[in-house]
């Protein structure tokens, strides 16, 4: 069973940045593909970006227009997803999970966080 811990929300303008984390631990965390996904209220959720377990490749979804980029850190079992220009629309609860393969459909993973909100004001 692997625990997920996001972390790093907040309230930020627009224009500004952020990064946030997710800390992992009970299980081998260089084993798992892991992934970001965010949920706006009244929407699904949304595929962010997927690195595989080396660190070696990711993909980010094509309509965040590279403003999104996931990177990991596995001595620290730690997941990153920085954010950059942040738009109102950015606003979300944003989710970690783990998984065993590359993928941008939520099901697939295995393990979730709780999730840290992000509030963008204009």
């Amino acid at each position: 069973q692997v625990h997920l811990v996001e972390s790093g929300g907040g309230l930020v303008q627009a224009g500004g940045s952020l990064r946030l984390s997710c800390a992992a631990s009970g299980g081998t965390f260089s084993n798992y593909t892991m992934a970001w996904f965010r949920q706006a209220p009244g929407k699904e959720r949304e595929f962010v970006a997927t690195i595989v377990e080396s660190g070696s490749a990711a993909l980010h979804a094509d309509s965040l227009q590279g403003r999104f980029a996931i990177s990991r850190d596995n001595a620290m079992n730690t997941v990153y997803l920085q954010i950059s220009s942040l738009k109102v629309e950015d606003t979300a609860i944003y989710y970690c999970a783990a998984g065993d393969f590359l993928s941008k459909v939520p099901h697939t993973y295995r393990y979730w966080g709780q999730g840290t909100q992000v509030t963008v004001s204009s």
